[in-house]
């Protein structure tokens, strides 16, 4: 780690550093914002080239056995940048920082550049606005094995660095777009994808419909659900059984039922199950 360390939040690359909080100067930039050890190891594990390391050893839990990370990260061409403690920080967007934070290329693309197997498992969230929920839903995403996670009409943008911080840097391991509705059903209909819509105003359980070949299944807002345009051209609807006084489950334990029914159905024995139909 270089001996140079920044000590004034009045530095020119503090500052710069500090405006990538915003969405608009990330989004004009093309670029993101990774916190954290575990994160960025798997942001780079996932392939991630960092453009700027910045590090504060008086913060890592280990320096000496974090060194690696970081000369793993120079090594990939990234400027490293120490900062003392105060202004690590200052520029930190977490409480207990542990003295990892990396600008690094950003994640959101265009449906077209994603690349989808013959049978894709995607997830579609439409109107989410909460980074958490996001970034939630994109760790479930990775652990059900999903080949994309689609934001349609988002709240938020994926470079958001709290849903970075809540997906645990699968974010990057897991392929994101983001689109509009129309744009969203006129994809999956040239993909042959069904969409399969979750909502409480049927009668369809989760479990009754075939998930095994390709498929999108749709969440939305806890507040309204999904919109009447995406409901309408929903190849099927399904809902999550709920027995007791609660109406609705959050949105991102919603989407781990479903991706996990999914994930089920294609690994068990047998596979196909009832065709998705209303």
């Amino acid at each position: 780690m270089s001996d140079l360390v920044i000590t004034s939040p009045a530095n020119a690359r503090v500052k710069a550093l500090s405006a990538l909080r915003r969405r608009r100067v990330r989004e004009a930039e093309g670029v993101t914002l990774v916190e954290g050890y575990d994160e960025l190891r798997l942001a780079v594990e996932a392939g991630v080239r960092p453009r700027q390391l910045f590090t504060c050893p008086e913060l890592m839990h280990d320096p000496d056995a974090q060194r690696g990370l970081v000369d793993e990260v120079v090594a990939l061409g990234a400027e490293s940048l120490r900062l003392s403690r105060p202004v690590f920080e200052k520029v930190a967007y977490r409480e207990g920082p542990d003295g990892f934070l990396a600008v690094v290329p950003g994640v959101d693309r265009e449906l077209a550049a994603l690349e989808l197997p013959a049978r894709p498992l995607l997830l579609l969230a439409e109107g989410v606005e909460k980074p958490g929920n996001l970034g939630a839903m994109l760790r479930t995403a990775e652990a059900a094995g999903a080949d994309a996670v689609i934001a349609v009409d988002p709240q938020t943008d994926w470079g958001n660095p709290n849903v970075v911080r809540a997906s645990k840097g699968t974010v990057f391991a897991v392929p994101v777009a983001s689109a509009t509705l129309a744009d969203t059903l006129a994809w999956l209909a040239e993909h042959e994808v069904q969409l399969v819509a979750t909502t409480p105003d049927t009668t369809t359980a989760h479990t009754a419909v075939d998930l095994t070949g390709g498929v999108g299944i749709a969440v939305g807002t806890e507040k309204h659900g999904l919109t009447s345009g995406l409901l309408e051209a929903a190849d099927a609807r399904v809902r999550i059984p709920m027995h007791g006084k609660v109406n609705s489950l959050n949105v991102a334990t919603s989407a781990a039922i479903v991706l996990y029914e999914a994930e089920r159905q294609r690994t068990s024995e047998g596979g196909s199950r009832t065709p998705a139909a209303d």
